[in-house]
């Protein structure tokens, strides 16, 4: 019995070590992509940078979950956690518009629009995860 059920750890590597890869090329893009350093302002003990860092990530692993779950192949997961890392890039530069001093105030260590971009990032995300099962 443990054997057969060891028969699908190939494709739970390949689908873990995917999703890490990607996780790894948003939390890159997206720390690029803000006017801020996140890994920086959060080493220097800036909440708000956490919260907002959080949001955006966990808006993005939802949908990724959700694409592992429903996938027909791992290039299928492939090209939909791409879709995912989009919509929750789109999500940033959105927020960038409607809250122009959104990255000031997170530099500045604000924790209420860290926490409304952090809670963006994950209603869009889990919108993005029942889309994607569809």
């Amino acid at each position: 019995m443990i054997v057969a059920s060891l028969s699908t750890l190939p494709a739970f590597v390949l689908y873990f070590a995917a999703a890490l890869a990607l996780t790894g090329l948003f939390l890159w893009i997206y720390a690029a992509a803000t006017p801020w350093s996140e890994f920086k302002l959060i080493g220097e003990g800036n909440v708000a940078a956490a919260i907002s860092l959080a949001g955006a990530v966990l808006g993005f692993v939802l949908p990724l979950a959700s694409v592992i779950a429903h996938a027909a192949s791992w290039l299928d997961m492939i090209v939909w956690g791409a879709v995912a890392l989009g919509v929750q890039l789109l999500v940033f530069v959105a927020a960038r518009r409607i809250a122009p001093g959104l990255g000031a105030a997170i530099e500045q260590g604000k924790v209420a629009p860290a926490t409304a971009l952090a809670t963006a990032s994950l209603a869009v995300g889990i919108l993005n995860a029942a889309c994607i099962t569809w």
